[in-house]
């Protein structure tokens, strides 16, 4: 029984389904069109934009814990991108495809993937890739991802950036962890298999 189980969790998704990764990847390549014309290409590897090429990849290579991670960072980048860009008036519709998009797009696959308890680990191991690409290979004054300077108005609560670096890190991994949880009590990964199965051993 053992074994069915495992097959149904790991049987592999239709190409027509993985052809989704289609959705994300023109999102990338629209912000990657709009940071092309307007400067700071930079800005392509912020959590929320590089998420979606995750996504594309996770789906196109049926990869599930990329899927999931990507997934899951949906949610914090759409509530990010919500405060410190729609609000003021800046965005482009690139960047609303992106966010708004790619939301869309994570949870219709979530709803087929499902998620796991401990995908939220895998969100935090690509921020910390992220986090370290971000600071040796992007512009510092662009400061993406946080990786460079405190992020302004907050510069009074922290004595350094690596005070504010590590309790902003853990506060990640604590809204990631939540973000998970709650994902995966809506759309928890099945184990179980049909009666008629139950009696293959």
């Amino acid at each position: 029984m053992s074994r069915v189980i495992l097959s149904r969790m790991h049987q592999r998704l239709p190409p027509r389904f993985r052809l989704l990764g289609l959705l994300p990847l023109v999102f990338f390549l629209a912000q990657v069109i709009h940071y092309w014309r307007y400067g700071g290409l930079g800005n392509l590897a912020w959590m929320c934009n590089v998420g979606n090429l995750l996504l594309a990849i996770g789906l196109f290579f049926d990869q599930r814990e990329l899927i999931r991670a990507a997934a899951i960072w949906t949610v914090p980048g759409l509530g990010i991108w919500f405060w410190y860009v729609w609000l003021s008036g800046s965005t482009a519709l690139s960047s609303t495809l992106a966010h708004v998009g790619g939301i869309i797009v994570a949870v219709f696959v979530i709803r087929r993937v499902r998620m796991d308890r401990i995908a939220w680990l895998y969100a935090f191991i690509w921020y910390l890739f992220v986090q370290a690409f971000s600071r040796l290979a992007i512009a510092r004054e662009l400061n993406v991802n946080v990786v460079h300077f405190i992020q302004p108005g907050w510069e009074n609560a922290f004595g350094s950036f690596w005070k504010f670096w590590l309790v902003m890190t853990a506060a990640v991994a604590i809204a990631l962890w939540l973000i998970g949880l709650v994902l995966s009590l809506i759309w928890p990964l099945k184990t179980d298999v049909p009666e008629a199965d139950s009696r293959v051993r």
